[in-house]
């Protein structure tokens, strides 16, 4: 994806920006500022955030932040006094105010079989559709979770039928424009068709407009309103599903979208709590990890039988233990492993219950076992692509590298700018080292670890890919920023998040560390 704004084009998979064309030289932390304020610029970022997702939560100072935050307006022709681009909320933090548009861009250093370049066969094989996050209208007050909401629950039922390839919401909801051009969500998501809409709430009246375009010609496939209680916020929902599969009208007669479980607690204010909770949780740091959790609990107070909310709050639990946010790691993994196991109590068919118990098994290295869940969550909902990226990582750890890589491939197709990108691509890294295929690791795995948002453990993947692969300087400049990021990091850690069933792997990667003392 490349960001264009004023004169300026910001290349993700390039990680370079530009001014008139010309290339502006920038250091990689002005660069990870700029994508973020501007990949989140229906919003404000605040400076905790900023410091967890460009520093990578180490202390830094008031003034190194800002220094940043000057160089960034520099580089694209701002300051701190007009603020035509990066407006500072006193205080708080940033947010990104200029108009921008995206386009298709392509990484030129990617494998050949980078899936932007070769979809998967099954892609190709089924209607591809995205659903974009709902504009509202007005302000929506206590409401404002049900633009986000409906969107979101409507990916995940439409992810259940086997026929439609579904685009994840990681990808999806970063089209927050008034108007999205049809081409630009065409190119950018690989989707043939996606489904935008507004809401909004007047009173204790719910008024909702949904269109499904056909982003080839972007003619509109179909288009209605709705309007209605708010309180029966849910039988709309159902009723805009239904209407959304009739109008692709392929494959499936209408029975089968009724056919799909619509499950959600009457409590609207639990409802929007989970909702909340999802938009802090797919900002993947510290800060938005624990608000997540306060909000999914604040859930299920609300609805005890909400089985998403507590599935929500094993996920949470997961991201505590796995990236070490908690002192108390293994408290973090019990807590993740009895969420789950009330998620499924509750809705044993739920694809997100059937996911964090999968993934509550990869933190005690039970690979065998969290494969089977993964692979159930993959059954009950085909597109669901953060199912489908867990489970190549579990082939990858397991020892059956081809697998892993195209369950890699397949995720990324389905969410291709999803925020967890980065590691889909150390996953499909795994993947060619568990085959012998060092370049191509190499290859991915430095892309993963330059990617804004990568953690600590994704550069010590690309120590030792380049390693393999004899690239020693590559290695030694990726172990220099991976110490410099955690100075006590080491191979403990490294497979402690990373059980490779493989003696031999193992020792691959463990002499490949060793050579760069980690």
């Amino acid at each position: 994806m490349i960001h264009c704004f004023d004169d300026c084009e910001l290349d993700r998979a390039k990680v370079e920006l530009r001014r008139a064309g010309e290339p502006v030289a920038v250091e990689p932390q002005v660069f990870a500022l700029l994508l973020l304020l501007v990949e989140n610029r229906d919003r404000m970022v605040s400076r905790d955030e900023i410091v967890e997702k460009v520093w990578d939560g180490r202390i830094v100072s008031e003034s190194a932040l800002d220094s940043r935050v000057k160089s960034a307006r520099r580089a694209i022709g701002d300051d701190g006094k007009a603020q035509r681009l990066i407006r500072t909320v006193h205080g708080q933090g940033f947010r990104f105010v200029g108009d921008v548009r995206e386009t298709a861009g392509r990484l030129e250093t990617s494998p050949p079989e980078h899936p932007a370049q070769q979809a998967p066969p099954d892609a190709a094989a089924r209607p591809s559709i995205a659903v974009l996050p709902f504009r509202p209208i007005g302000e929506l007050g206590r409401y404002s979770a049900i633009a986000d909401a409906l969107p979101d629950e409507l990916i995940a039922e439409l992810s259940r039928l086997r026929w439609l390839f579904v685009i994840a919401r990681g990808s999806t909801f970063r089209f927050r424009a008034d108007a999205p051009d049809p081409a630009d969500v065409g190119a950018l998501l690989g989707a043939r068709y996606f489904v935008s809409g507004t809401v909004e709430v007047t009173g204790r009246t719910l008024t909702v407009t949904v269109q499904l375009v056909d982003t080839r010609d972007g003619g509109v496939v179909w288009a209605d309103r709705y309007a209605s209680k708010v309180a029966d916020v849910h039988e709309t929902r159902s009723t805009i599903l239904a209407r959304v599969v009739a109008g692709l009208e392929l494959q499936i007669p209408l029975h089968e979208a009724h056919a799909a479980r619509l499950i959600s607690p009457e409590n609207l204010d639990a409802w929007s709590a989970y909702h909340h909770g999802l938009q802090h949780m797919f900002r993947f740091n510290r800060s938005d990890n624990a608000a997540a959790g306060e909000l999914f609990a604040r859930a299920i107070a609300g609805a005890p039988g909400f089985t998403r909310a507590h599935a929500g709050l094993s996920f949470v639990r997961f991201q505590d233990a796995f990236l070490g946010y908690v002192p108390d790691v293994r408290a973090a993994a019990r807590d993740a492993r009895r969420s789950a196991e009330r998620g499924l109590e509750l809705d044993p068919l739920d694809p997100f219950a059937n996911l964090v118990m999968g993934r509550s098994h990869l933190l005690d290295g039970d690979l065998e076992t969290s494969a089977g869940w993964l692979e159930r969550a993959t059954q009950l909902s085909p597109s669901y692509a953060h199912a489908i990226y867990a489970r190549a990582w579990t082939h990858a750890l397991s020892g059956h590298g081809a697998e892993g890589k195209g369950d890699a491939d397949l995720a990324m197709a389905l969410s291709p700018l999803d925020p967890m990108h980065y590691a889909m691509a150390a996953t499909r890294a795994f993947g060619h080292i568990v085959c012998g295929e060092d370049v191509a690791a190499a290859s991915w795995a430095e892309a993963a670890a330059r990617s804004p948002g990568a953690h600590v453990l994704i550069a010590m993947i690309a120590v030792a890919a380049h390693e393999l692969c004899g690239a020693h300087a590559r290695a030694a400049a990726w172990a220099a920023q991976a110490r410099e990021r955690n100075p006590v990091i080491s191979q403990a850690d490294f497979f402690r998040a990373f059980p490779f069933a493989d003696v031999r792997v193992r020792e691959r990667i463990a002499r490949a560390l060793a050579a760069h003392a980690l």
